[in-house]
């Protein structure tokens, strides 16, 4: 197993380039499912999960060429050669759920799915998922199936348009009522429906495709079925949260990196809080430079949100951010229950960072009174000293990737397979800016240190929570 050695003390400096978004070319690549025509991407991300979707789709009967190098990916599904997803997917990552709603427009066979899988960020129920494919006229249950669950399901008659209304806008949810929305007979609109950027260019595909699909101003998304397709060409939009990760790693080290193909227009919301941090930054016909202008300063309130606000997946490096910057701020976290997890290494890395259950914020959030710890409060500035530690998640390994390259001594990071998921060339492209880092294989008696984890107090009420 990989572990990756860490160095501080280095002003990060130089050019890099944004990879295709994870989150965009994942569901792009189940999306193609809807069609027997071929579709050909650029800008793809050779990682972790393009990989296992990639298998997912080639397992159900999909035709791949992926080149890695010149990131381009061709992808045709002539048939399906089953509708069963074998239980070795269970767990590897989310986009299991959503082949039943591309995958119910293909064919009227039962249609069997792994229970899904992700990272430890919170709880993240299906129900929203299930709710709306049922709307539409599939049948959905869940049964155990070799000692771990599968969802079962099927449209003998086929889907039907209908109304769909979102207690919360889930992203997996309205990506599944999409995918099955294209193919439904009649009219389906979607209500409170995620409006992420990664949507719209799932949306901006499926147009290319055949679909009659439109975003309305309420959050509304409305969708004609159709079963004529076409052939498409498409580029991957940018990875907003690759491109924040560059930023943020830019000011902690006091550095200047410009980030090639990070796109404005998706960062408004971070860009305005790296300006309030006294952090600096100039948009340019191609990218955006991230600068340091002199001493951070705290004081802030972070609330994630769904688009267009804080995203969650910013939040985890943020804090690593916050520790290097004057003056007490506080992290409000809307979207998961479960995402502080990763602080109690930060603080045994010197970060004064404080857990809290109750709600420091102004936005509204599901988990008030609920007894999770989702607010922090961080104060800074901290110096910050290297340590071993095993990554939970993907976010948040990026973000002791981070702390490592601020802290004094070495950082020992065990967990690579994590990062490996969303970050192509992790470490060459930190070595280009002048980071000291090295990946290098354990010895054959080193043991992965376990994670510490904060306490977590069990709720008085389970809420569930949407991907």
């Amino acid at each position: 197993m990989d572990v990756l050695h860490v160095s501080g003390n280095a002003k990060l400096k130089g050019v890099v380039k944004a990879q295709g978004a994870k989150n965009a070319m994942t569901k792009l690549l189940v999306a193609s499912l809807l069609s027997n025509k071929r579709c050909l991407f650029h800008n793809v991300p050779n990682i972790g999960d393009v990989e296992i979707t990639v298998n997912l789709c080639k397992e159900i009967g999909s035709e791949v060429t992926w080149d890695r190098k010149q990131g381009t990916l061709e992808i045709i599904t002539r048939d399906l050669k089953t509708s069963y997803i074998p239980q070795r997917f269970s767990g590897a990552n989310r986009i299991p759920i959503l082949m039943i709603g591309a995958l119910l427009g293909r064919t009227s066979e039962d249609i069997i799915i792994p229970t899904v899988g992700g990272d430890a960020i919170g709880n993240r129920t299906v129900d929203f998922h299930i709710a709306a494919l049922t709307k539409l006229g599939a049948t959905i249950e869940y049964r155990e199936m070799k000692k771990e669950g599968a969802y079962l399901a099927h449209a003998h008659n086929g889907l039907k348009g209908n109304i769909i209304k979102l207690p919360y806008p889930s992203i997996g949810a309205t990506e599944n009522s999409i995918l099955a929305g294209v193919r439904a007979s009649g009219h389906t609109v979607i209500c409170n429906a995620a409006i992420e950027p990664e949507i719209v260019d799932l949306i901006l595909f499926l147009q290319k495709l055949g679909a009659n699909i439109s975003i309305e101003s309420d959050r509304s998304i409305h969708i004609e079925g159709t079963q004529t397709c076409y052939e498409v060409e498409h580029t991957v939009l940018t990875d907003r949260i690759e491109a924040a990760s560059f930023a943020m790693v830019a000011l902690a080290t006091h550095g200047k990196v410009f980030v090639e193909g990070a796109q404005h227009q998706y960062m408004i919301s971070f860009l305005n809080k790296i300006r309030e941090l006294g952090g600096g930054f100039a948009v340019k016909q191609n990218g955006i430079e991230f600068f340091s202008q002199g001493p951070l300063r705290g004081g802030q309130l972070i609330e994630t949100d769904v688009h267009p606000g804080f995203m969650t997946d910013w939040q985890q490096p943020y804090a690593v951010l916050l520790t290097q910057a004057e003056g007490a701020s506080v992290i409000h976290e809307t979207v998961y229950d479960n995402r502080f997890g990763y602080t109690a290494m930060l603080k045994k890395m010197g970060a004064d960072i404080e857990l809290f259950h109750k709600c420091l914020g102004n936005k509204p959030c599901r988990f008030a009174l609920q007894n999770y710890q989702h607010s922090i409060i961080v104060k800074g500035k901290t110096p910050l000293q290297g340590c071993e530690i095993s990554i939970p998640d993907l976010r948040a390994g990026f973000a002791y990737v981070m702390a490592g390259l601020v802290a004094k001594g070495q950082t020992i990071i065990h967990g690579m397979p994590f990062l490996d998921r969303g970050y192509a060339n992790l470490v060459e492209k930190l070595q280009g800016l002048g980071a000291d880092v090295k990946r290098l294989k354990t010895l054959p008696d080193t043991t992965p240190v376990t994670p510490i984890l904060p306490p977590v107090s069990s709720p008085k009420k389970k809420e569930k929570v949407p991907v």
